[in-house]
C-alpha cells in the first residue's frame, strides 16, 4: 500500500501550493539547496548543497525549535528522533528524521517504482525528490521527513506534519493541532503482508502518545488507493468522508485518541 501527499511538488508541491489559513510562524530562513543527487554521482556535483539541506536537518530536528515556547509561535512537529523504537507485529520500528547525504538517493530509487509514482508523482531525476525534502526541511518544522526502519533496515519513508496548519485544512473541518501522516512502503517484499497497517498503528499511537495536544490524526489517500484505505482502516482509522483536493478526490481518514 502506498499512501501519498495531498498534493504531490509534480503537480503544484504541498510546501508550495497556497491556500490554508493564516498562521504566525516563527523560524528561520535557510539557503535553499539545489543540485543535489545521490550517492552515486555526489562526487561530480557541489557539496554546498548537501551542506545547506544538513544544515536544515539540524534545525529542524531541534526539539523544542528556537522561538517554538514564544507566545504566537506556531508550535512544530518536534524531535522526532527522540521519539523511541516500538514493537511491531512486524518486528522492532523507529522512524530516522531524513539526512539528505544519506538518504536521497534511497528514496528517489524508491520514488521510480511504478507503484509508488501512481499516487506520488515524483518519479523521474533525483531533484524531484530532492524538493520534496527541501521544502520541508528549509521550513518552519510543520512537517517533518522520515525514514522507517524495521531493525536495522530502511523500508519505509514518511512524513508527518501538522495537518491543521497544511493547505489541507481549508478542505476538511481542522481542529486546532490536527496531525497527518503520508507513508510509502519502498521494498515491494514488504507489501500486502499487513506491514504498512501495523507500522501506521504504531506510528500513529507514537504521534498521539508525543503530542499531547493532539487529539486525531488524518489521513487522505486517493480514493482509488484501496490498498492504503484498507491499510489505515486497519490501522484504527475511519473514514468520515471524502475531499475535493486540486488533483484528487481523496478519502478523509481519522483516527481519534
Amino acid at each position: 500500500m502506498q499512501g501519498q501527499p495531498p498534493h504531490p511538488p509534480a503537480r503544484s508541491g504541498r510546501a508550495g501550493r497556497s491556500g490554508g489559513r493564516a498562521v504566525r510562524l516563527c523560524h528561520r530562513r535557510q539557503p535553499a539547496g539545489q543540485g543535489l543527487s545521490g550517492q552515486s554521482r555526489a562526487s561530480a556535483r557541489s557539496a554546498r548543497p548537501v551542506r545547506a539541506l544538513r544544515e536544515a536537518t539540524v534545525t529542524a530536528g531541534a526539539a523544542p525549535a528556537r522561538g517554538a515556547s514564544r507566545p504566537g509561535c506556531v508550535a512544530p512537529v518536534g524531535d522526532i528522533s527522540v521519539w523511541g523504537p516500538v514493537d511491531t507485529p512486524a518486528g522492532r520500528f523507529r522512524l530516522d528524521p531524513v539526512r539528505p547525504e544519506r538518504d536521497l538517493g534511497l528514496i528517489a530509487g524508491w520514488m521510480n517504482d511504478p507503484a509508488v509514482d501512481a499516487f506520488w508523482g515524483l518519479a523521474g531525476p533525483v531533484e524531484r525528490t530532492e524538493e520534496q525534502l527541501r521544502r520541508q526541511l528549509l521550513g518552519d518544522g510543520r512537517s517533518r521527513p522520515c525514514l522507517g526502519l524495521l531493525g536495522d533496515r530502511p523500508m519505509s519513508y514518511w512524513e508527518v506534519y501538522r495537518a491543521d496548519l497544511d493547505p489541507l485544512a481549508s478542505h476538511y473541518p481542522a481542529s486546532p493541532h490536527d496531525m497527518g501522516v503520508h507513508l510509502l512502503i519502498g521494498e515491494a517484499a514488504d507489501r500486502g503482508r499487513g506491514v504498512g497497517a501495523a507500522l501506521l498503528r504504531a506510528v500513529t499511537e507514537l504521534i498521539l502518545a508525543r503530542t499531547p495536544r493532539c487529539a486525531r490524526v488524518v489521513a487522505e489517500p486517493d480514493v482509488r488507493n484501496g490498498a492504503s484505505i484498507a491499510a489505515f482502516r486497519a490501522a484504527g482509522y475511519e473514514k468520515t468522508g471524502e475531499l475535493e483536493l486540486p488533483d484528487k478526490r481523496a478519502a478523509l481518514l481519522v483516527r481519534r485518541r
